[in-house]
Order: C-alpha cells, then sequence, then structure tokens
C-alpha cells in the first residue's frame, strides 16, 4: 500500500502532539511508542495503558436467526452466549484454515455486534456477505467508530473516573448506553493477559475519551508494547500465529471450536481431532542469552534439521528472556525438547515450554 493510500485513525492529531513515533500498520498510521517499549510495557503490567485500536473493524450484525447462521460461520457456539456477553471465535475457509480470529458481542436477540482485526476488514466483510442469508443484515461500521483499550491492574480506577455512575462489566461482559447524545460501548476482554476494558465511540469523541483516560492515569501506549505483552501470554496474532494454511487445532485453539456445530472447515478440524496433527504452536524460550527472537527465523533440530521457523518472538521485557512461537513437527514439540533458533547465521538454544510464558503473579 502507498503512503498516499494510508489512512488516519481518528486519534492521529493526538498521538503526534503526544509525540508518538508513527508507522503503517494494517493501511492505518498507527503509534509504535511514545516513550519506549519497555517503559509501555511495564505500564500496562503494573498500572495502567491506554491502546489506540480504532483501526480494527465494527460490523453489525442484524436479524432473526442471526446467532444460528453464526454457529454455520464461526467456531464457537454463539447461541451458548447471553445477551451481554462476549466470545473469542475464529472464522475459518473450507478446508479449516483461519481467515480471522474475532470477538463478538451478543447485544440483543438477533443483534450481534463484531470487531474484526484491522487488515481483514474488507475480507471478513466480503466473505461474510457472500454466504449471508435472506433476512439478514450485516453492516460495516468501521468508519464510524473509534475504539480504545484500557489494560493493566488499575483499569478499574480509570474506569471509575470516567464512568462514575456506571459498574464496569464482568469478565467478557459488555454494557451500552448513551451519554449526551452519544452511543458508548464497554467491553471487558483483553489483548495484554492483564484486567481491562475496551472502550468503543463515535469517531467525534474519540480524542476526548482518549484524553480523559490519560488524565484518569492511564500511559499512552503504542503496537511495539501491545505486540511484547500479548507474545507473553502466548495469545495469537492473525497473519503471524494465525494464517489460511493453520487450523485453530494446530494452533492450540481447539477450546474455542464447538466441532458439533456445522460451520465452514469443521470437517476438517474433526479429522485432525480424530486422527492427530503432524505440526502445532509451541511456545519457545531461550535457555540462555541471546539476540532477539523474530518472526520467519528459522528453527533447527539438534540434529541440524530445519523443522519450521518462528511465527512471533520478542525479547521479553517481564522476563528478560527470548521467548517465541513456532509451528513444529509433533515428534519436535513435546515440552523439554530442545532446538536453535538461527538470528542471522548465528544459533541460539531455545526449549519448547508450557505456554503461557508470563503469568501473573
Amino acid at each position: 500500500m502507498s503512503e498516499e493510500n494510508i489512512q488516519q485513525t481518528p486519534l492521529a492529531e493526538l498521538h503526534l502532539e503526544l509525540g508518538a513515533k508513527m508507522i503503517p500498520f494494517a493501511g492505518r498510521n498507527m503509534p509504535v511508542q511514545y516513550t519506549s517499549i519497555m517503559d509501555e510495557h511495564s505500564a500496562v503490567r503494573n498500572a495502567v495503558g491506554v491502546f489506540d485500536i480504532s483501526h480494527m473493524g465494527q460490523f453489525l450484525l442484524s436479524g432473526e436467526g442471526a446467532e444460528a447462521w453464526l454457529n454455520t460461520m464461526l467456531t464457537n457456539d454463539v447461541e451458548n452466549l447471553e445477551v451481554d456477553d462476549a466470545q473469542y471465535t475464529l472464522m475459518l475457509n473450507e478446508n479449516g484454515g483461519v481467515i480471522d480470529d474475532l470477538i463478538i458481542y451478543r447485544i440483543a436477540v438477533g443483534q450481534v455486534f463484531m470487531v474484526v482485526n484491522a487488515s481483514m476488514i474488507a475480507e471478513d466483510f466480503r466473505w461474510l456477505t457472500l454466504h449471508l442469508e435472506d433476512g439478514l443484515t450485516l453492516s460495516n461500521e468501521s468508519e464510524d467508530w473509534a475504539g480504545m483499550a484500557v489494560q493493566g491492574p488499575d483499569a478499574a480506577d480509570v474506569y471509575g473516573a470516567l464512568f462514575s455512575e456506571r459498574i464496569l462489566p464482568r469478565r467478557n461482559g459488555i454494557d451500552r448506553w448513551e451519554q449526551f447524545g452519544e452511543e458508548i460501548i464497554v467491553c471487558r476482554t483483553g489483548y495484554t493477559g492483564e484486567d481491562g476494558f475496551e472502550l468503543f465511540v463515535p469517531a467525534s469523541a474519540a480524542i476526548r475519551f482518549f484524553q480523559k483516560c490519560i488524565d484518569a492515569g492511564a500511559k499512552p501506549c503504542g503496537l511495539g508494547a501491545r505486540d511484547s505483552l500479548r507474545t507473553e501470554v502466548c495469545y495469537p496474532l492473525n497473519g503471524a500465529d494465525l494464517s489460511p494454511e493453520r487450523t485453530p487445532i494446530e494452533a492450540g485453539l481447539g477450546f474455542f471450536c464447538a466441532l458439533e456445530t456445522d460451520f465452514i472447515g469443521v470437517e476438517k478440524l474433526r479429522a485432525q481431532k480424530a486422527e492427530g496433527l503432524n505440526e502445532k504452536l509451541v511456545a519457545l524460550k531461550y535457555t540462555g542469552k541471546g539476540a532477539p527472537p523474530r518472526a520467519h527465523y528459522e528453527v533447527f533440530s539438534k540434529a541440524d534439521e530445519r523443522i519450521g521457523e518462528l511465527s512471533s518472538g520478542v525479547l521479553s521485557p517481564s522476563l528478560r528472556e527470548g521467548v517465541a512461537m513456532a509451528y513444529l513437527p509433533v515428534e519436535h514439540a513435546s515440552l523439554g525438547t530442545l532446538v536453535d533458533v538461527d538470528v542471522r547465521g548465528r544459533r541460539f538454544e531455545a526449549e519448547v515450554v508450557k505456554k503461557p510464558f508470563y503469568k501473573k503473579g
């Protein structure tokens, strides 16, 4: 995508005022950091940070039978959701590969709010529209909303400062109301391993609410810290750890797949469950010091056989160790297996360890 086609989020002006370093990401100009990744990472782990997530997409599905139809499109059982509940789920192609992972919110009977990955807005909308049943309406509201994620152990304090008259929703719950004529949506999920909430407001109100979060004590954080935080807790990134060539079973996300429902791609998942896997996504941690691991670095067995490449990797700010994820053959995927990561011609030993790398406390 050319620089002329890079879009701005509703918060771009404020990011520049705050001194953010901006980079193109998923077609948007986004802050990668304001002070430093280490500083922002630490703020989320120990206090509270706020991220611009306005680049992500928002769809609204309406109509009688919306939930039943979504059960043919998504891996998790939508009909298990109560109204005002949220659910992590995946959308697959016919061969069981991941098109996208997303979060859906059942805001009423026959009405579902969907938050999709920024790089997949157009493809997700095309895929869903291609299969849409008569009587259902799917609208792409991505340009109407601004989003921000408040994450960290002090997130509830920020919420109280913003909305003292309301109670923070339960985990995986949502709340919606109108305030001064503006619709507010709050979702309590997260992508950092910390407590927190996502706040969606009209795009015109974005700067005001982001500044309110900062005034309430949240440190502005960029994509760099978001990536290191999610990698420490082994949350997958679509396009890296998840792809159309990999199934949720291979990615270790079988818990989010209701194999008794007949969604697109389920036959492949049922076969993998019955027959076993050839490869699976594992967590790797350096056994000693080494250069920061990065996506696409090759992985070798101790017999010097190339067995895969990293899908994600980072020098963990919390653990001060190199941590990564990679799809490896099952014979090399057992806990305790030693491998070597090739970093520009240098080999660093790593061990297959249990997910996640970082646990609170």
